[in-house]
């Protein structure tokens, strides 16, 4: 076989987490989804790993794992970030692997990327080898073998980049074909000029490196990559098909026709793009003319017979080299925006990251034997948080350290971390500083200010704060947002209400627990606090409380104790105050004074005994986390939304004969009519939607009145509510099956009462305005069948009656999904993916 395709998909997404948290809070421009990462990965990651192929009547035939067939990378912080929150998925992206190395002759499909994604020409050599072990480091712990290949972040190279690779035992990279400068036969002499794109891609290439060592690179597809990622490529698998096929040349010698763009093409840039890359892969798969593959078993099989140079300081997204991420080059969907603030944002972190260099080495070198070989292995501390850190620091530590020690050397190296996550390369993207990404690193930027603060002071000196300074170079970077200004007022009012130290910890459970019940030790984020004494009160809406407890990040192992009165006075009047952990008597004094002035319902005493016992330093509603801070808000507001919702219902049920009568007449419904109706009918929509008893003909009434009074629906939200109640019912089922062995043995009312409920999911379906998605259902009942389908038919062919009702109800259940049983569908024929099946009327 000489024709070979790949298809590398880059899987990736920012970190998004809270500094001092460790989590990724609520993203409000994300719903109906918690944040981006949720929503990407229902649209994208999860879609990935269960894509539908469908027949020529638009009928699920196969349910495939893309990544077991796709060339692969996915970032190890979106990877942790999936570990916990999408563990289905995470545990399909490892399955993939594993399965792809038995497809492609030993030879996994997932390649390592550099840790967080940073421009690594930019870097220091140093950074540029902890990014390089980091990602090595997440993927042996992750995939379970080392990897052949590494990801670049935006494919930025240079030969000091690939040189590193080389020396970690990389074998291979991926580029775009505009980085390619030169080309040669190996032992010719001349080189080919190939710069402009004119490089052959089907073929690998050895760089030859000034250290000695040499990587292989491949330079991918450009036309057809661009072709997926932004030309509608993905609207016909038989053009896809064909475009891959255009990509081999005249050349006899084996050729490789590989593609590379962002994975998120495949299901959140495009719609169903997963399943237009499942049918294209199938219809390759089908062929006897070419074979689909990956890098490292190509790379295998057909060693590099020509060399290559690569245009030093390029990249796959900047015609500019690498000036997309610190200069304004002009590359930016940015609507005629400027991008005048990138230079300052990196001279700033620049500047701070050298200081935070100095400091780590003189304050590391008292505790570690090489404080940088301590930072290149921290991720498996990372990684491992309680299980490596006594071995990490036995290899590593000068001495035995004490708990003080252990502290400082922990915070030592967060602060490196964060020094290392704030050049992200998200942050210069894009047209804004003020958006996510850029305020993302600014919030890194202020951990590791907050950690190098906390160790001068530690260090016993007199304590020098770098951010006064930092904060007068980043005035430098020039916002487009006339309310920032720059980069000092972005910090200012986005950055610093989010810096969190161990004592907003401990008023954020305060406060919080006024309205949930916590145990006597919990777990929020990255801290463990445990409750020593905690009293409430109530008197109507007034709520009082006041306890001790004590706060220990489970990050550094700083801790704290301390006690603390909060008092709510109803909405959103919050005010807390606390105060290290004293003496039992002064505990008590505030105890006793606080229980007086509520017990009168004298709540200027409340409020002045807080301020005189707990410090000057006051808590409120706005210092909570922000997922907290909204469980609490959607409480105050619950009750005003109810009285307002009730108050619009009694309006459109006394009005609805009136406006049905009108909409007859073709006479315009008031606006303050058609107001209530809009509350109404949204809110009882997603009551109705979300019930564990769907009632079909409930909300095909409520749809008709919709589009009678012309109301503007929350579809999105709609959609996520009616997705989310198919997914629990899914979930459910597939729970029972899997618990179940005997499941198909009998078929009592309890089963009828199941299938009941599925095919009222499946009626409703049929009466909702929106696109359902009913991918979860669909896949339990494939896989359902693929596993006992056989077995069912065996028994019904014997008589067996309980079997017989089995089958013909999952088959019934099947064609109602649009699904045809595997036991069934024979060699499919791989239809268009333009549009999702479309389930019928059971």
């Amino acid at each position: 076989m000489n024709r070979y395709i790949c298809v590398h998909g880059h899987f990736y997404q920012p970190p998004r987490e809270n500094p001092w948290l460790e989590v990724v809070e609520r993203q409000d421009a994300a719903y109906p989804f918690h944040d981006w990462n949720a929503r990407i990965t229902s649209e994208c990651y999860t879609p990935n790993a269960r894509a539908r192929t469908l027949d020529d009547e638009g009928r699920i035939t196969q349910v495939v794992n893309n990544y077991a067939r796709l060339s692969f990378n996915v970032g190890p912080t979106l990877l942790a970030w999936m570990q916990e929150a999408e563990p289905d998925t995470y545990e399909a992206i490892l399955n993939a692997d594993r399965r792809s190395a038995e497809r492609f002759g030993g030879h996994g499909s997932a390649m390592a990327q550099v840790f967080n994604h940073v421009i690594m020409p930019l870097q220091s050599q140093r950074d540029q080898r902890t990014q390089i072990r980091w990602g090595i480091t997440d993927f042996r712990f992750r995939f379970g073998r080392d990897p052949e290949g590494m990801w670049l972040a935006e494919t930025a190279v240079d030969d000091d980049t690939l040189d590193l690779l080389a020396e970690e035992g990389i074998a291979f990279t991926v580029l775009s074909p505009y980085q390619a400068e030169a080309t040669r036969a190996i032992g010719a002499e001349r080189w080919r000029d190939v710069t402009g794109g004119h490089v052959d891609p089907t073929m690998p290439y050895r760089v030859s490196l000034p250290s000695g060592r040499d990587i292989t690179v491949f330079f991918y597809d450009g036309p057809i990559s661009q072709a997926v990622a932004f030309e509608g490529l993905l609207d016909s698998a038989e053009v896809f098909e064909q475009r891959l096929l255009d990509g081999f040349n005249g050349r006899d010698e084996p050729q490789l026709v590989n593609i590379a763009t962002d994975g998120e093409s495949y299901g959140h840039h495009h719609k169903n793009g997963e399943m237009a890359l499942a049918a294209t892969l199938q219809r390759v798969m089908s062929r006897d003319d070419v074979k689909l593959t990956n890098y490292g078993e190509f790379l295998s099989l057909h060693p590099p017979t020509h060399e290559a140079k690569v245009v030093q300081r390029s990249s796959w997204s900047c015609a500019h080299g690498v000036e997309r991420w610190r200069s304004d080059c002009g590359c930016a969907d940015g609507g005629g925006r400027h991008q005048r603030w990138r230079a300052p944002l990196r001279e700033a972190l620049d500047w701070l990251h050298d200081e935070l260099d100095e400091r780590f080495d003189r304050q590391g070198r008292e505790l570690f034997t090489d404080p940088w070989a301590a930072r290149d292995d921290y991720h498996h501390v990372v990684l491992h948080r309680h299980d490596h850190l006594g071995g990490f620091l036995e290899q590593h530590a000068t001495h035995e350290l004490t708990a003080a020690e252990r502290r400082t050397a922990l915070s030592l190296l967060e602060m490196q971390r964060y020094a290392l996550l704030m050049y992200t390369s998200c942050g210069w993207f894009f047209e804004e500083l003020s958006r996510p990404e850029g305020t993302q690193v600014l919030m890194y930027a202020a951990r590791a200010l907050q950690l190098a603060r906390e160790l001068a002071t530690s260090d016993g000196g007199e304590p020098e704060d770098l951010e006064p300074a930092f904060l007068q170079l980043l005035a430098e970077a020039e916002s487009n947002e006339p309310q920032f200004g720059d980069g000092r007022a972005i910090y200012e009012q986005l950055v610093r209400p989010a810096i969190a130290d161990l004592e907003q910890v401990g008023a954020h459970v305060a406060i919080s627990s006024l309205s949930w019940s916590y145990g006597a030790e919990n777990r929020i984020g990255a801290f463990e606090v445990v409750r020593d004494d905690d009293e409430l009160r109530e008197a109507g809406r007034a709520k009082m409380a006041f306890g001790r407890l004590a706060v220990r990040s489970v990050i550094t192992e700083a801790e704290t104790a301390i006690e603390y009165g909060v008092f709510h006075l109803g909405d959103h009047n919050f005010l807390c105050g606390v105060r290290p952990h004293g003496e039992d008597e002064a505990y008590v004094a505030l105890r006793d004074e606080l229980e007086h002035h509520f017990e009168l319902a004298d709540w200027p005493g409340v409020i002045r005994t807080i301020d005189e016992h707990l410090g000057a330093q006051r808590y409120s509603l706005r210092d909570l986390f922000r997922d907290e801070q909204r469980r609490i808000l959607d409480g105050v507001l619950a009750t005003a939304v109810d009285e307002a919702e009730s108050t619009y219902r009694m309006i459109y049920r006394a009005r609805a004969p009136l406006m049905r009568f009108l909409t007859e007449l073709r006479a315009t419904v008031p606006p303050q009519l058609r107001a209530a109706a809009e509350v109404v009918i949204n809110a009882e929509l997603r009551n109705a939607l979300s019930s564990a008893n769907l009632d079909p003909q409930r909300i095909s009434a409520l749809f008709e009145d919709a589009e009678r009074f012309d109301i503007v629906l929350d579809t999105d939200g709609l959609a996520h509510t009616f997705r989310e109640t198919v997914e629990r019912l899914a979930r459910r089922i597939a729970t029972e099956i899997a618990a179940d062995d005997d499941l198909f043995a009998t078929f009592d009312d309890d089963n009828h009462a199941g299938v009941q409920r599925v095919m009222s999911v499946l009626e409703a379906a049929e009466t909702v305005t929106f696109e359902a998605d009913l991918a979860p259902a669909q896949d339990v009942v494939w896989h359902t069948l693929r596993d006992h389908g056989e077995e069912l038919a065996r028994r019904a062919s014997e008589g067996d009656e309980v079997a017989t009702e089995w089958r013909d109800t999952l088959i019934e259940i099947a064609e109602a999904l649009s699904v045809v049983p595997p036991s069934v569908a024979a060699q499919p024929q791989v239809a268009e993916p333009s549009s999702p099946p479309t389930p019928e009327r059971p």
